[in-house]
């Protein structure tokens, strides 16, 4: 988002803040009727385009919001969807991406809130690999010819009972309202906004063998000091990487595996 967009967001991101902090707030509700705001208003172009129309005034706007969501959502995602549309917008599109935002800051904070940030973190992390590893369950999961009730089912039958309800909430939405992304990346921005929830960095780190607590917390401890920011480890355990280990954080990666040493050597002899 640019200009006037970001700006919006960063407004509506501190009225879900403010509400979500007030114990008498259900972010899981917050979080499904801003997530079904999302789907009206993505699939409901021409509204959408009213609604951020800069020719029109800003409480005109909010007043049609209020008529169209008015007893089809509560009255904190009415005031919040209404204070949105207040605002000026650069592309029509940016405020279903805000809303969207929204509605999984929102079903984050609700696993906040119940000490299950961290797991959630984690389990959209394997998730990923998981779907990045198998053709079939991402063909099945992806397939525009299956239905979302059948694709509901399958993501029940994966992960009800084994991960935080949350998690499957996230996932559901995701996989039934991909919006133009691929899972995968889907699945790497919802575990990008889980960080960002805990103020924190992600370093996706891969090792040859599963690493020790102490030395998780040895490498957190150093890539907090070395970043000067909160770090959360996502593990991932790949043989091939001999004795040592591999460290992505955002777009940077500190390399410290053998493998790739010699790979390095080998390609400094052959130049």
């Amino acid at each position: 988002m640019n200009g006037a967009s970001r700006e919006a967001l960063a407004a509506a991101r501190e009225r879900l803040d403010a509400l979500t902090d007030s114990t008498s707030a259900d972010a899981t509700k917050l979080a499904d009727e801003l997530a079904a705001v999302t789907a009206l208003l993505d699939r409901e172009v021409s509204l959408r385009r009213v609604l951020t129309d800069p020719a029109q005034a800003g409480e005109a706007k909010a007043e049609l919001a209020q008529r169209l969501l008015g007893g089809q959502v509560g009255g904190q995602s009415v005031d919040l969807v209404s204070g949105m549309v207040r605002s000026r917008w650069s592309q029509s599109r940016d405020l279903v991406d805000a809303l969207e935002e929204l509605a999984n800051t929102a079903e984050l904070t609700a696993a906040q809130k119940r000490g299950a940030l961290d797991d959630v973190e984690d389990e959209l992390f394997r998730f990923g690999r998981i779907v990045s590893s198998n053709t079939e369950l991402r063909a099945a999961l992806t397939d525009r010819a299956a239905t979302t009730a059948a694709k509901i089912e399958l993501l029940h039958r994966l992960l009800g009972g084994r991960a935080v309800a949350s998690t499957e909430r996230l996932v559901t939405r995701l996989v039934t309202a991909p919006r133009g992304r691929s899972l995968e990346s889907g699945l790497e921005s919802l575990s990008k906004l889980a960080a960002e929830r805990r103020e924190r960095l992600v370093a996706v780190v891969t090792s040859a063998v599963p690493l020790s607590d102490t030395q998780k917390q040895r490498l957190g401890a150093a890539l907090a000091k070395l970043y000067g920011h909160t770090m959360h480890l996502n593990i991932d355990v790949d043989p091939e990487v001999v004795g040592g280990i591999r460290v992505q954080v955002g777009d940077e990666v500190i390399n410290g595996s053998i493998a790739d040493r010699i790979a390095d050597a080998g390609r400094r002899l052959a130049g």
